[in-house]
C-alpha cells in the first residue's frame, strides 16, 4: 500500500478542517436561526435530509435530524472539494481567498437556492428579502471564505501567517 506524502497528508488535512469549518459555521448558524424563532434545534438538518426523504423527515425525530447532519456535512465536503479543484486551475483563487471566496460564498447560495432546494423532495417556496440577507451573509463568511481558506492552506501548506487578508 503507498504511503501519503507529506503534501497529500497537508491537502486532505487542509479539505477534512475545511470542511469541518463550513459544516459547522453554517449548521450553527441554522440551529441558532430557528432556534431563535422558537423552532426546535433538529429543524435545520430535518429540512436537509427532507431534501432527499421529504416532508417525512419532519416526523422522524433525531434520526432524521442524523441523517440530515450527515447530509450536510456531505455537501460541506463537496462545496470545499470544488473550490480547492478549481483553485488548481485559477491561481487567483487562492491567491485573494477572501474576495475570491465571498464571491464564491454567493454561487453557492446561488445554486443551493436557486437550483438544488427548488430540485429536492422538499422544495420549499420563494424566500423573503428578509430571510436571504442572514443566508447570504453565512454563506460568504462561514462557507466561501473558509473553504477558499482550506484551499490555500492545502495548496502552501498551514501557516496561518501565510494567508492574504484579500
Amino acid at each position: 500500500m503507498k504511503r501519503l506524502t507529506d503534501g497529500h497528508r497537508r491537502t486532505a488535512q487542509a479539505l477534512l478542517v475545511g470542511t469541518a469549518a463550513v459544516g459547522i459555521l453554517d449548521g450553527a448558524f441554522a440551529v441558532v436561526r430557528v432556534s431563535a424563532a422558537g423552532g426546535s434545534p433538529l429543524r435545520p438538518f430535518q429540512a436537509v435530509a427532507a431534501g432527499i426523504l421529504g416532508t417525512a423527515a419532519f416526523r422522524g425525530g433525531g434520526f432524521t435530524a442524523a441523517v440530515g447532519v450527515a447530509l450536510h456535512f456531505v455537501i460541506a465536503a463537496g462545496v470545499v472539494a470544488t473550490y480547492f479543484l478549481a483553485s488548481r486551475r485559477v491561481e487567483a483563487l487562492t491567491r485573494r481567498p477572501i474576495l475570491c471566496g465571498a464571491l464564491y460564498g454567493l454561487v453557492v447560495y446561488a445554486i443551493m437556492y436557486h437550483v438544488v432546494i427548488p430540485l429536492s423532495a422538499l422544495s420549499p417556496g420563494p424566500r423573503s428579502l428578509s430571510s436571504a440577507l442572514p443566508a447570504l451573509g453565512i454563506h460568504v463568511i462561514g462557507v466561501g471564505i473558509p473553504a477558499a481558506l482550506a484551499a490555500r492552506s492545502a495548496r502552501r501548506g498551514p501557516s496561518i501567517s501565510s494567508m492574504d487578508a484579500g
